[in-house]
């Protein structure tokens, strides 16, 4: 009786086959329409304009605080 060792051709084009699902799967999830690139350039743009609106909030803060003409006035 004689033993064979190493992968059969079946097995191998089976694995092969898993590796592809599993990368176009990855691949969509990174660079699809709301893939992880996208959103992550989302939330940096609105983190930009959060941090100006609050440079500029704190901007006109201060320049109330220095001088007392500016007094802020509800209209």
């Amino acid at each position: 009786m004689r033993k064979e060792k190493g992968i059969t051709l079946i097995a191998l084009v089976i694995t092969i086959i898993v590796l592809l699902i599993l990368a176009g799967v990855s691949i969509n999830t990174i660079f699809g329409n709301d893939g992880i690139l996208k959103r992550a350039s989302q939330a940096k743009n609105t983190q930009d304009k959060a941090g100006a609106y609050e440079k500029v909030v704190t901007e006109a803060m201060a320049s109330y605080g220095t001088n007392r003409k500016n007094k802020c006035r509800r209209i």
